[in-house]
């Protein structure tokens, strides 16, 4: 098996790998409602939302992100979308395929994300919310959280954050940034199994979630809301990666995020320094902690990504399209140490220089 060093899967912690392994229990009773209770207020407080609601959805990130579009927003809104990389496009599909008005902020490969693009694209026209993939996780591009809430502020915009890679990366505050909406997934930065989705809604936007008539059985928030006042899903849930959550919210609590974040942060920071060190680069706009895109002047990464694998067992990864020979990505989050990544830069410097 090889150790991952990619944003998701990631590399698991023994005490989630130890639940994956038990009997799947029944879920339609007390006892499983109190777990969903107790991880549902964990994601509260990490994510500053106290006053807000927490949905649990079995499905992965993307479906997340359809579900929040069509319970938030209907053909009379008109929407700003981040669209930097494959993830900012997705949120472009979905408006696309449910006929919700947007337009596009486009920030072409390497450039960096400003307000001033945003308010161009503003102009004088009427919007109501804004999206955006807080980490563009295609090509590890952060995008200025409070710059984004300062446009959201003046413009009067619901603010919906994908934080699927940047949560527990990077600071997402709810409250301190007036976000309306977050989007989290199990298989990132929480470590746990894919299959698991969250969405965290501000008390702001949960009126709007009320009178919006969602064309969806299986995703209609309020059908959600309603069955999480009993500590329970609509339909059959993730119950074992939920039990995996709410053993790592309480981990995730005791140690303080702030803490995981830094701790994150020194990692990313170490680790760019020593690919600078065996003559590697990456990119100069802002990075999140989650991940380091590596960029090879010879045009080899996807050479390199395949001898990581074949000769040393570490997994990043990969670029697609044109970027697919010129960078790889490192992630930084999930179980690693100091140690791991230099494991891992030593590997990719014996590959990169013939050692």
């Amino acid at each position: 098996m090889s150790h991952l060093f990619t944003i998701g899967p990631v590399e698991m912690f023994p005490e989630t790998l130890e639940i994956g392994g038990k009997q799947v229990p029944y879920f339609r009773n007390d006892e499983f409602s109190q777990v969903v209770f107790s991880a549902s207020a964990g994601l509260k407080r990490l994510l500053f939302n106290e006053n807000g609601e927490i949905i649990l959805l079995t499905s992965s990130g993307t479906g997340a992100m359809e579900a929040t579009v069509m319970n938030c927003f209907t053909k009379e809104d008109n929407l700003i979308v981040i669209e930097g990389g494959s993830f900012g496009h997705r949120f472009a599909q979905i408006c696309e395929v449910h006929d919700i008005p947007h337009k596009s902020v486009k920030v072409e490969n390497g450039e960096t994300l400003t307000k001033d693009m945003i308010e161009d694209v503003i102009g004088d026209e009427k919007f109501t919310g804004l999206l955006v993939n807080l980490d563009e996780t295609s090509n590890g591009q952060l995008y200025d959280i409070k710059m984004l809430s300062e446009v959201c502020c003046e413009n009067d915009l619901i603010f919906v954050v994908d934080a699927i890679s940047a949560f527990l990366a990077d600071e997402i505050n709810m409250d301190k940034y007036g976000i309306d909406a977050v989007i989290l997934s199990s298989q990132k930065a929480l470590s746990l199994a894919p299959g698991l989705s969250v969405v965290a809604l501000s008390e702001k936007i949960l009126k709007r979630v009320e009178v919006i008539d969602s064309k969806s059985i299986y995703f209609d928030f309020k059908d959600h809301l309603k069955n999480a006042e009993r500590g329970q899903t609509p339909f059959t849930p993730a119950v074992r990666i939920i039990i995996e959550l709410d053993d790592m919210v309480k981990r995730l609590e005791e140690k303080g995020i702030e803490n995981i974040i830094k701790e994150t942060n020194e990692i990313a920071v170490y680790f760019r320094k020593r690919i600078k060190e065996i003559g590697l680069d990456y990119p100069k706009y802002p990075l999140s902690n989650a991940v380091t895109p590596v960029l090879f002047p010879d045009e080899n990464a996807d050479v390199i990504y395949r001898e990581l694998i074949d000769k040393y067992g570490f997994t990043v990864n990969p670029s697609g399209g044109d970027l697919a020979k010129k960078m790889f990505r490192v992630s930084h989050v999930g179980k690693h140490s100091i140690d791991d990544v230099e494991e891992l830069v030593v590997a990719i410097d014996n590959l990169v220089n013939n050692k």
